[in-house]
């Protein structure tokens, strides 16, 4: 999920970027939270495929690194939208505490 940029404006208190979050849709939240989980999970792999030879799935030849960035981003992906490792329920909770909370 692609969300836009706020403008860099200095705010007394964190709370202040939930303004304008409709609290009844839980959507926005649950896709949040799985993205967050999604890039977790790929800074977790990248870590475990740096450390392979090269050849493999994505081969040794020039773009190698390119091509295993981008399995190792949709293997994460994929990992989160099957369900993940649980982060994304712990952030979707979180998340929803806060809105809460701001209100």
């Amino acid at each position: 999920m692609d969300l836009p940029l706020a403008p860099s404006m200095p705010r007394s208190n964190p709370l202040d970027v939930l303004q304008g979050v409709n609290p009844s849709d839980k959507t926005a939240a649950r896709a949040a939270a799985e993205e967050f989980e999604a890039v977790f999970l790929n800074n977790m792999l990248q870590s475990m495929f740096s450390g392979l030879e090269n050849g493999g799935a994505w081969g040794g030849g020039t773009g190698s690194d390119a091509w295993q960035g981008m399995l190792v981003d949709e293997y994460a992906r994929t990992i989160s939208a099957a369900g993940g490792v649980g982060i994304a329920d712990s952030v979707e909770r979180e998340l929803l505490a806060l809105q809460e909370g701001a209100r």
